[in-house]
Order: structure tokens, then sequence, then C-alpha cells
């Protein structure tokens, strides 16, 4: 089951945590993986640990907020079966402590980016007769989340191109859906803790942990089989929804 064999797979932001498992996933099932990170040195780490185990692989230097970028990247790319829009970034701050310019790189990467992947793959899509699109929410979208003022509203954007894309092409063959992860161990979480709390990285990792009822953070590869999921085929009958992966959070916090 989840086959997704000799299909063409564009994931973005494949380079480390939720979407380089997502890749190597889509790679041992048979995919042909093709990765967008900002530089070939991001790409790297992935694109070696493929090619190690005989997958199919290929990467492209493309910075997702540049439309002309990215579209000159599908083209080369041609013909697609499965998008993973998954590139953003995250940012701290409440609508008073948000900066214009910082407000701004958010919009541009996690809404103009999925716009732009969007834009230039529907028209890729539509070449293999359909496929399946998936877009990387949040719970951040549907929870208020304390400090994340303009991420929040970034991935509401997301889950609201979500429900629009799934409604004007369901007619083409064409599925989109969403998935909201709650906290998920990444590096980029080692990296925030060590930066912002320096000499309590363990405490401040527990704490971070234990928001989840469940009593710890997903695992990219958690998130990895969602996405593997909503895009094969047993998925078929499944389009304009968005999927919480979140460990109890929005159900259960009290």
């Amino acid at each position: 089951m989840f086959s997704i064999n000799n299909k063409k797979a564009v994931i973005t932001g494949a380079g480390s945590g939720i979407g380089q498992a997502i890749a190597i996933l889509f790679a041992a099932q048979g995919a042909e993986v093709h990765i967008l990170e900002l530089t070939d040195a991001s790409a790297k780490n992935t694109v070696d640990e493929i090619k190690s185990k005989n997958g199919k692989i290929f990467s492209y230097a493309c910075d997702v907020s540049n439309q002309q970028q990215v579209l000159e990247t599908f083209e080369k790319i041609g013909n697609i079966h499965i998008l993973v829009n998954n590139a953003g970034i995250a940012h701290v701050g409440k609508a008073d402590t948000t900066n214009e310019a910082d407000f701004d790189k958010v919009v541009n990467v996690n809404i103009k980016g999925v716009y732009n992947c969007l834009y230039a793959a529907i028209p890729q899509l539509r070449k293999s007769g359909g496929g399946s699109i998936l877009n990387m929410a949040s719970i951040a979208a549907c929870v208020g989340i304390p400090d994340r003022f303009v991420y929040s509203a970034a991935k509401g954007a997301v889950m609201a191109m979500t429900l629009s894309v799934a409604k004007d092409y369901i007619t083409e063959n064409i599925r989109c859906n969403s998935i909201s992860p709650a906290r998920v161990h990444t590096p980029f979480v080692d990296g925030f803790i060590s930066k912002n709390y320096p000499g309590k990285e363990k405490e401040m990792f527990e704490k971070l942990s234990k928001t989840q009822p469940i009593g710890r953070m997903a695992r990219p590869e958690e998130v990895a089989a969602l996405a593997l999921y909503l895009c094969s085929d047993e998925a078929g009958f499944i389009t304009g929804c968005d999927y919480p992966i979140d460990g109890g959070f929005i159900k259960l916090n009290n």
C-alpha cells in the first residue's frame, strides 16, 4: 500500500526537518523526488541520503518567494504528480512587536511562496492528468499560540488557500489537502532553544514537549507518514481537508 512508484514529486524546503523526512520516505516508496531549497548546500544532506539508498533525487536552488525562479524551476522539472508545499520560516512576536520587515519576510515565504508554487505547479499537474497537492499548515492556524502573530496569520492563509484550490480544481482530478502539525522535533527547534535559552536547553525542551497532551513532540517521520498517505492513491477520495497531527493539542488542551 501507499506506493507512489514512478510518480514525480516536488517538495519544497526539503533540506532538513519535516521536508527532509517527506523526501526520504517518498523516494523509498518509489517516487522520483525533486526538492527545492534555497541553496544547493542546504539540499546536500537530503540528496546524499536518498542517493545512498539508490533513490531517484534531483535538487534545485530556488527561492520560493521569487516567482520567476519558481516558474523556471518547474519548467525544468516538467509534468508532475505531487506537490508538497513545505518551505516556511518561523517568527516569534506579537502584533506590536513584529516589525514590518519581519512581517514581510514571513508573508513572502509562507504565503507568497506557497502561491508561487501553486501557480507554477498546477499547469504541470494538468499535464499528468491530475495529482495531489499537500500544503504544510500548522495548529497555529486554528488555535491561539503566544508570540506567533505573523506565523499564525500566514498558516491561516495556507489553510484558506488549501480549501480554495481543492474547490477550484476538483473537476480536474487535482486534490489539495493540508497538514497541521503541533511542535515537531527538528533542527530548527534545537537551534531556537539553544539561541533563546542558553544553559537551559534540557529544561526548555521538556517544557515545550509537554505542551502537547501526549507528552512529547512529533518526529518528522510521523508527519511524513501522513503526507505519504494523503499523496497516495489510497487517499483518492480526500480533498479540501486539514489534518492536525498534534498529540492532542487542539482537542485535549484545557
